[in-house]
């Protein structure tokens, strides 16, 4: 059972809630103007966000959900994680399936602002791989918009999205497990002076885009957990001269966990490694679940020079708050029974 007591964070937060609550816009009062990031999750459009609907539509999608997980309340909110299993992508100038095992992260502030990233993977009808990372913000629920960015072949028939400025809705209906996307181009919207401006409470740490950065003196200390992986080498998902490099997508199918930490690694995410310098060769992202019922956010990513750097976020009020807040290495990964073996550590 899960403790009942908040933590410092937690106690953070709801303070939080409680002074800039009345201090922030609703969505309604947003819908016509130019929605501008806050600076620590600027969304890739940092100048601001135009309304998605001043565009020219280019893609409409389904896509049915796999699971949705209540992380909890997290160092950064309140978060949401969500699985995707396969959908329909359409437009006038595309056709794509997207593929399972994409991860959208919602995260809800103190004051409502929203704040979503999502990793999918598409199968165009030309048979090419185009990925998706995508960043998202609004004042509320109700005005929530994502920065599309897509990685394509340069040298495909749709190397057009590398380039586009493009913007959307993306919505979630839990009860039929269903998640939809519109997305335009704004590429041509006007300039307007009527801005929003996004506002994060005080003292609530911004969510990393990035991974972490270990430093050379970092040394693998005290075991944490061992992860066994399981991977899907048959279904690799490849990206030929994107814009970012070439791309292998491996996905992650599940796996088990021991050690301080036990349970199940979830099925979804994958492993979105980058090869010929234009990212980080191993770039994992995923999902734990410990054996009592806690969903661990988990991204393990090479540092050149260190190795691979996991970092971790779950709920502040749970037996696992502590991996929030400390710093840890990985091993690199070994082929074991049942699927890669991977051991990660405290760093000291």
């Amino acid at each position: 059972m899960r403790p009942s007591h908040l933590t410092a964070a937690g106690l953070l937060l709801a303070t939080a809630f409680l002074a800039a609550c009345s201090t922030l816009a609703t969505g309604s009062s947003t819908a016509g103007k130019v929605l501008v990031p806050a600076a620590g999750w600027d969304c890739g459009m940092p100048e601001g966000i135009p309304p998605p609907e001043a565009g020219v539509l280019v893609l409409e999608a389904e896509v049915k959900l796999d699971a949705i997980y209540d992380v909890g309340p997290t160092p950064f909110g309140q978060r949401q994680a969500v699985v995707t299993q396969t959908g329909t992508m359409k437009g006038p100038k595309i056709e794509a399936t997207v593929l399972a095992g994409g991860l959208d992260y919602q995260l809800t502030l103190p004051n409502g602002v929203v704040e979503v990233e999502q990793i999918l993977v598409l199968r165009t009808s030309d048979n090419r791989c185009v990925i998706m990372r995508n960043a998202g913000v609004g004042t509320s629920a109700t005005d929530l918009r994502l920065v599309f960015d897509f990685e394509a072949s340069t040298t495909g028939t749709f190397a057009w999205l590398n380039t586009g400025k493009f913007v959307g809705r993306r919505t979630i209906d839990a009860a039929t497990k269903t998640m939809r996307f519109t997305i335009y181009d704004v590429s041509a919207v006007p300039a307007t002076a009527q801005n929003a401006r996004i506002t994060k409470p005080a003292g609530v740490p911004p969510q990393p885009w990035d991974y972490r950065h270990a430093v050379t003196t970092e040394q693998k200390g005290d075991p944490i957990v061992t992860e066994i992986v399981g991977v899907d080498f048959g279904s690799n998902q490849q990206v030929q001269a994107g814009k970012r490099g070439n791309r292998n997508v491996i996905p992650i199918t599940g796996g088990t966990l021991s050690g301080m930490i036990t349970g199940k690694v979830l099925f979804g995410g994958a492993d979105y490694q980058t090869t010929g310098g234009g990212g980080p060769p191993i770039d994992a992202r995923y999902l734990w679940q410990t054996t009592e019922g806690d969903i661990i956010i988990v991204r393990n990513t090479t540092n050149p020079g260190i190795g691979l750097v996991p970092t971790f976020e779950t709920r502040t009020n749970g037996k696992y708050a502590w991996l929030n807040s400390g710093k840890y290495l990985s091993s690199d990964p070994g082929f074991g029974a049942g699927g890669l073996s991977i051991s990660m550590f405290k760093s000291r």
